[in-house]
């Protein structure tokens, strides 16, 4: 192993550490009165910070979608602060549809009929529980588009050969956070819990995600039959 790639797996590991630290500590930015770049800034940080983790490894297209997909989702963290809900969902879609695009050129051979069952089950439970959720009904049809594009995200990660115990996992707790967010308001309390499940969630589904296909990818293709669970 060369001089260089031990320094790139150095740095990558580095800035791993920063993108946890950043993601735990945003925390403390609630209600700080602190300037909107700022919060916003932190905010991003976090999965922005997945995102070089990711492009520090990326060594194939897959390497580069994963890239994508984490800079779509501190993207989407910024501008859901900045210029609003709809703005921010779409970069957040746009991310979905790039990882939609990873899992299925990574899908998994021969998935087990009640992995596939559940898959299936996944999208339209998805989406009919966030059409319900929002307070504002006149949202809910646009709230039901979004979650279709987070559903699929889910379904075909649950169904790629990346390791389900972190991307699948992942991907999962990425799905209960959007849908805390869709009831706020509404079936639960817009609270400093609910926020703090809405963020614990989100971040660190990101974070399994993302380590999970680097990992998957640098050790390459699993032999035929031999796919992580």
């Amino acid at each position: 192993m060369s001089q260089t790639t031990n320094q790139t797996e150095r740095l990558a590991k580095a800035v791993l550490i920063a993108s946890i630290l950043a993601g735990v500590s945003y925390v403390a930015a609630w209600d700080r009165g602190l300037p909107q770049v700022v919060e916003l800034t932190w905010k991003g940080l976090g999965v922005g910070l997945l995102a070089v983790y990711a492009a520090l490894n990326a060594r194939s297209l897959n390497g580069w979608l994963l890239v994508a997909v984490m800079a779509f989702g501190a993207l989407g963290d910024v501008l859901l602060g900045a210029a609003g809900l709809t703005v921010g969902a779409l970069a957040f879609l746009a991310g979905h549809l790039v990882a939609i695009g990873l899992y299925l050129r990574n899908r998994r051979p021969k998935p087990a009929r009640s992995q596939l069952a559940l898959a299936l089950v996944l999208v339209p439970a998805v989406v009919t529980v966030a059409f319900l959720l929002p307070a504002d009904r006149a949202g809910a049809p646009g709230v039901a588009f979004y979650s279709l594009g987070l559903a699929l995200m889910a379904a075909t990660a649950w169904l790629s050969r990346f390791p389900r115990h972190r991307v699948g996992a992942g991907a999962l707790m990425f799905v209960v956070s959007d849908l805390l967010i869709f009831g706020r308001g509404g079936p639960w309390p817009d609270s400093f819990t609910v926020g703090l499940a809405v963020w614990g969630l989100y971040y660190f589904g990101q974070m399994l995600i993302c380590v999970g296909v680097v990992r998957a990818l640098m050790e390459g293709p699993p032999p035929v039959g031999e796919v992580s669970a």
